[in-house]
C-alpha cells in the first residue's frame, strides 16, 4: 500500500511539472516595430511577471496548461491585455500603442544639453542610480563619474558628504531640482545631509562639467548639477526597500503610486528613514525624509505638485583627525559632550507647469518655495563672557570672566520665487530656440542662544548673543540657440543676464555689527559648435561666468574691503562616440581664472581668516570615458582625467607668535597647486554576467595626491589612495511579485587607509635655536575600512 500511495504520489507529480509550460514573446513599438526595452510583463491571477530584455524579449516559465491572462505595460503606451491559451507555439508578438502625452522632459530641458550642445555632460539614468543607491548621500552614489573626488565627514558616507569636480567644491557648483536653485543663497553651497535618500525619488541627473548651458540660481564655476524627480508611472506600483550594513547601519524605504487614474492623474509617494553610528566615534546620523507628487497629464499640458522634506540630527564630526592619531585611533573624534549635534530640516515645494502650444511652441512655468530651519549645538569650555557680550560675574571678591556654556546657533530662512521658459523649434527642425530665466529670493536670519552656562550670571535661557538677516534677490534671462547650418553642423549661442541684490545687517556671531548692500550685474555669454557624422560628433565651446563673493566674504570683511567678484573663462572641446559595442567620450578643457577666491592665512581685524582674490589661475586637463561591452556577459567600463591645477602667484601669510607682538609673515609663491585639485582622478568598472538576473561589479577608483592649501607643500597634503569595491546583485520575479533585487555592496575591499578631505594651518612660535619654530598642523577625515551594505528591494 505505501509504495502504492507513493508511487501515485510521484507519478502525479510528474505529471504537474509536465503540465508546466512556457511562453516567450517580443514587445514592439506598433508604429515603428522597435523593440521596447523594460517592458513589464505579469499573469493577472497567477503572480508571476518577467521583463523585457535588450532584444524586448521576455519569458515566463512554470505556467498551467489552460488559459493565461497576460498584462504588459510600458511607460508612454497603452496598456496591452491578452488572453493566451498554453501550450502556446511559437513566438508571441505584442504590439503597443503610445500614447499622446505631453513628455515632462521639458521641465528640465531648458537647463540641460543635449546631443548636439557643444559642452561636456554625462547623464545617470533611474536604472543606474538605483544599483548603487543603498541609503549613502548622494555625493558617494556619483563617486564613479569622470573627475569626481568625494568625502563623508563621518566616514561611511551617510551624515554630512560632499564632493568636488575637476577640483572645485559644491560652493562653485550649481545644483538645481526640476530645474529649480538648490545652492543656498549666501555660502552657495549645498547640504546633502538635508536630503537623506532623495536618490530614491529621482528620474535622471545630469552632470555638466565646465560652465554649461545657462541655468537658474547660483554660478557654474566648475561643474553643474541637473537633478529631474520622478516622471509619471502608467501602472499603479508598491516598492519596499530596506538594508543594512556595517556601523549599525540600517536603511527603510517605502514607495507607491497610483499610476495613471482616468488616463489623467497620478500620486506618487515616498517615505525614507536612514540611521548610521558612522565610522568615527559617535558621528551618529538620524535622517528623515518624505516624497510626494501629484500630476495632472494631457496631451498638451501637464501641472505637477512636488513636495519633499529632509530632517536630519548627526553627532558633529567637523574637527577631523589630528596627525599623529592616523596610525592607531582613526575613529577618534574630538567631540565628546553628548548633544553636540547638528539639527535641521527643509522642505521644499514646487508646482510645476509645461505645455505645448501650437506646432512649435513649448512652455514651462514653476513656482517655488523652500524652508529651512535649524541648529547646531555646542559645549564650549571656559569660554570669555565678552565674547558673548556679557559682563564678567563678581562673586565676593571674586571677578569671574569666563565660563562653561552651551549654546545653539541657529539658521531661519525662506526661499521662494519663478522660473520660466519658452522653447520654439522650427518646422523644419533647423532651429532650437529657448527664452527663460527666473526671480528668486532668499531670506535669512542667523542668531545664536546661550541654552545653558555653569555660572550664569545675569543671562537668561536662550539669550541671543548676535542676530542678523540677509535678504537676497537673484535674477536672471538668458537666450539660447542652436541651428542647423548643414546637414550634421550645429551653431550654438547661449547669452545670459543675471543681477544680484544681496542686504544684510545686524550683529554677526564674532560681536561685530555688520551692515552692508551690495549689487552685481553679470553677462554671461557662450558660444560654440558641433558637428555630427555618423555615430561621432565632435564639439567646441567659449563660456564666461562670473560669480559673487559667499557671505563670509561680506562679513568677515571690512565692508569697505569687499572682495571683487570672480571670473571664470571656460574653453571645450572633445567628441562623443560610438561604434559597435564601444563607447567612448574624449575632452579637452581649459578653465582661466580672473580674481578667484582663495585662503590665503589673511586675517581681518579679529583675528578671522578671510579669503583673497589671487589674479590669475586655471584648471586645465583630459578627461576620457568609456565603456566596451565584450560579450552578453562581460562589460568593461572606466574614466581617467590627467590636469593641471595651478595659481600663478600669490602670498601666503603665517601667524607668528614668536615675538611678545603678535604679527603674520608673509611668502610669495608662483605657478603652485590649486588646494584640492589632484592632477589624476581615475574608475573602472568590471561588470560579469555569469547567469541570468545575477551580475557581479568591480569598481575601482584612483586619486592623486591632494594638497590641504595652495602652496605645493607635500608636508601639507593627502597621500594618494586606490580603492576597490565589489557589487553583487540579483533580480528575479518570484510569484506575487513584479520584481525582487537583492544587492550587497562591499566597500573598500582591501581595507585601504586613506583620507580624501582635511585642512591645515600653521604658525611660528618660539625656537632655542633660531629664534622661532614653524609649526603645522594637518587635520584629516578618514574614511571607513572594509564595510558592506546589503539591500532588499520588492516591487509589488
Amino acid at each position: 500500500m505505501k509504495k502504492i500511495t507513493l508511487g501515485l504520489v510521484f507519478y502525479f507529480a510528474i505529471l504537474s511539472v509536465w503540465a508546466q509550460g512556457s511562453l516567450t514573446g517580443k514587445v514592439v513599438d506598433a508604429k515603428t516595430g522597435e523593440v521596447l526595452v523594460g517592458a513589464s510583463v505579469w499573469t493577472e491571477k497567477l503572480g508571476r511577471g518577467s521583463v523585457t530584455d535588450l532584444n524586448g524579449v521576455f519569458s515566463l516559465n512554470k505556467l498551467p496548461e489552460g488559459e493565461v491572462e497576460l498584462r504588459v505595460s510600458y511607460l508612454g503606451f497603452e496598456p496591452v491585455q491578452r488572453k493566451i491559451t498554453l501550450p502556446f507555439s511559437g513566438e508571441l508578438l505584442i504590439q503597443m500603442v503610445s500614447r499622446e502625452f505631453l513628455t515632462e522632459e521639458f521641465i528640465v530641458s531648458a537647463t540641460r544639453a543635449s546631443g548636439s550642445t557643444p559642452t561636456t555632460f554625462h547623464t545617470i539614468t533611474k536604472e543606474e542610480i538605483a544599483k548603487r543607491n543603498l541609503g549613502q548621500d548622494i555625493p558617494i552614489l556619483l563617486n564613479f563619474t569622470p573627475s569626481v573626488v568625494t568625502h563623508s565627514d563621518a566616514g561611511a558616507g551617510v551624515g554630512y558628504t560632499g564632493l568636488r569636480i575637476r577640483g572645485t567644491d559644491q560652493t562653485r557648483i550649481n545644483v538645481t531640482v526640476n530645474g529649480i536653485p538648490l545652492n543656498d543663497a549666501e555660502s552657495h553651497g549645498v547640504f546633502w545631509v538635508n536630503m537623506p535618500d532623495f536618490a530614491s525619488s529621482v528620474e535622471n541627473i545630469q552632470i555638466q562639467r565646465g560652465v554649461g548651458t545657462s541655468t537658474n540660481g547660483a554660478a557654474t564655476f566648475g561643474a553643474s548639477l541637473n537633478f529631474q524627480t520622478d516622471t509619471r508611472r502608467d501602472e499603479a506600483y508598491a516598492e519596499l526597500d530596506n538594508g543594512f550594513g556595517s556601523f549599525n547601519t540600517w536603511r527603510n524605504t517605502v514607495k507607491a503610486g497610483t499610476g495613471l487614474l482616468n488616463n489623467r492623474f497620478a500620486v506618487d509617494a515616498r517615505l525614507s528613514s536612514i540611521t548610521s553610528d558612522g565610522y568615527v566615534d559617535r558621528a551618529f546620523s538620524d535622517l528623515k525624509s518624505w516624497f510626494v507628487s501629484a500630476g495632472y497629464y494631457g496631451e498638451k499640458h501637464v501641472v505637477k505638485l512636488v513636495t519633499f522634506s529632509g530632517k536630519e540630527q548627526t553627532y558633529q564630526s567637523w574637527w577631523g583627525l589630528p596627525e599623529e592619531k592616523l596610525e592607531n585611533d582613526r575613529t577618534w573624534n574630538y567631540y565628546t559632550y553628548d548633544n553636540e549635534t547638528d539639527n535641521y530640516q527643509q522642505d521644499h515645494y514646487q508646482l510645476l507647469y509645461t505645455g505645448k502650444l501650437g506646432s512649435n511652441w513649448k512652455t514651462n512655468l514653476s513656482l517655488h518655495y523652500t524652508y529651512g530651519r535649524g541648529y547646531y549645538e555646542q559645549f564650549r569650555e571656559d569660554d570669555d563672557f565678552e565674547s558673548y557680550g556679557l559682563d564678567p560675574v563678581i562673586i565676593g571678591n571674586e571677578t569671574i570672566e569666563s565660563t562653561d556654556i552651551i549654546r545653539r546657533r541657529w539658521l531661519d530662512n525662506d526661499f521662494y520665487g519663478v522660473v520660466a521658459s519658452a522653447n520654439y523649434i522650427s518646422t523644419d527642425g533647423k532651429l532650437d530656440f529657448i527664452f527663460g530665466g527666473g526671480a528668486n529670493r532668499y531670506d535669512g536670519d542667523h542668531f545664536g542662544e546661550i541654552i545653558w552656562a555653569r555660572i550664569a550670571g545675569a543671562t537668561n535661557i536662550r539669550d541671543r548673543y548676535y542676530d542678523n538677516n540677509a535678504v537676497k534677490d537673484d535674477r536672471n534671462i538668458y537666450a539660447k540657440a542652436t541651428y542647423e547650418v548643414s546637414p550634421g553642423f550645429n551653431l550654438f549661442g547661449d547669452l545670459q543676464l543675471r543681477g544680484i541684490s544681496y542686504t544684510f545687517f545686524g550683529v554677526n556671531d564674532d560681536r561685530r555689527i555688520v551692515d552692508g548692500s551690495e549689487n552685481y550685474t553679470f553677462f554671461n555669454p557662450k558660444f560654440g559648435f558641433s558637428y555630427e557624422k555618423g555615430n561621432r560628433t565632435w564639439y567646441a565651446s567659449y563660456a564666461v561666468a562670473n560669480r559673487e563673493p559667499t557671505r563670509s566674504d561680506f562679513t568677515d570683511n571690512p565692508i569697505t574691503e569687499v572682495p571683487r567678484p570672480e571670473r571664470l573663462n571656460n574653453i571645450e572641446a572633445g567628441l562623443r562616440a560610438k561604434s559597435g559595442n564601444f563607447t567612448y567620450n574624449a575632452n579637452f578643457y581649459f578653465m582661466d581664472y580672473k580674481d578667484q577666491l582663495i585662503l590665503t592665512g589673511q586675517i581681518n581685524d579679529v583675528g578671522a581668516y578671510i579669503r583673497e582674490n589671487v589674479a590669475s589661475s586655471y584648471r586645465a586637463g583630459i578627461e576620457l570615458d568609456g565603456a566596451y561591452r565584450l560579450s552578453n556577459t562581460w562589460t568593461l567600463g572606466g574614466n581617467i582625467a590627467f590636469s593641471q591645477n595651478k595659481i600663478r602667484e600669490f602670498t601666503e601669510y603665517i601667524d607668528d607668535y614668536s615675538t611678545e607682538d603678535f604679527q603674520q609673515e608673509s611668502f610669495k609663491y608662483t605657478n603652485t597647486d590649486i588646494a584640492f585639485s589632484p592632477n589624476v582622478v581615475g574608475s573602472a568598472i568590471i561588470e560579469f554576467k555569469p547567469v541570468k538576473n545575477l551580475s557581479l561589479n568591480w569598481l575601482s577608483k584612483y586619486v592623486g595626491r591632494q594638497y590641504l592649501d595652495n602652496t605645493a607643500n607635500e608636508e601639507r597634503s593627502l597621500d594618494a589612495f586606490f580603492t576597490n569595491d565589489l557589487r553583487i546583485s540579483y533580480a528575479a520575479t518570484p510569484r506575487f511579485f513584479k520584481g525582487l533585487e537583492v544587492n550587497l555592496l562591499i566597500n573598500n575591499i582591501f581595507n585601504e587607509l586613506y583620507e580624501p578631505n582635511g585642512y591645515t594651518f600653521s604658525y611660528f612660535v618660539p625656537g632655542e635655536s633660531s629664534g622661532r619654530e614653524l609649526i603645522t598642523e594637518n587635520f584629516y577625515y578618514p574614511q571607513a575600512g572594509t564595510n558592506f551594505l546589503l539591500g532588499l528591494r520588492m516591487k509589488f
